[in-house]
């Protein structure tokens, strides 16, 4: 099976660890998804969007990481806005199994902010969402 290039949007202020678990996870042998980090560390503006939205466009989906704060990260707003946009296929990941996970700003209601597991995370690349 190739690997799904992906995008992962975080709350960089408050998520960055979280992050970091889902590039430690893409290299296990059987990872069915690679990353590479297209973090943007500039002010969101004009020029950040039309980056965001060209690295968005090179990914086959788009991972957001919910955290406690991801409904107040402007940035993970604008990353999934950009994906709807786009088309991009996208799903929301739970950062914290013990904690309240917020999802972003644009979510659709019907997005499920799905258990964060290696099995469940191979499901999700495959499109069982």
């Amino acid at each position: 099976m190739e690997k799904k290039r992906t995008f992962i949007s975080f709350d960089y202020d408050h998520d960055k660890e979280l992050k970091e678990c889902l590039v430690g996870q893409a290299r296990n042998p059987d990872s069915p998804f690679e990353i590479t980090d297209m973090s943007i560390k500039e002010k969101i503006d004009d020029n950040w969007k039309k980056k965001a939205r060209n690295r968005i466009k090179g990914c086959d989906v788009v991972v957001v990481i919910c955290g406690e704060h991801t409904d107040t990260a402007t940035g993970v707003t604008a990353e999934l806005t950009i994906a709807q946009e786009e088309k991009i296929p996208y799903f929301l990941l739970k950062g914290h199994p013990d904690k309240v996970c917020k999802k972003p700003n644009h979510a659709l209601a019907s997005d499920t902010i799905y258990k964060w597991t290696w099995d469940i995370l191979k499901l999700l690349f495959q499109g069982k969402r």
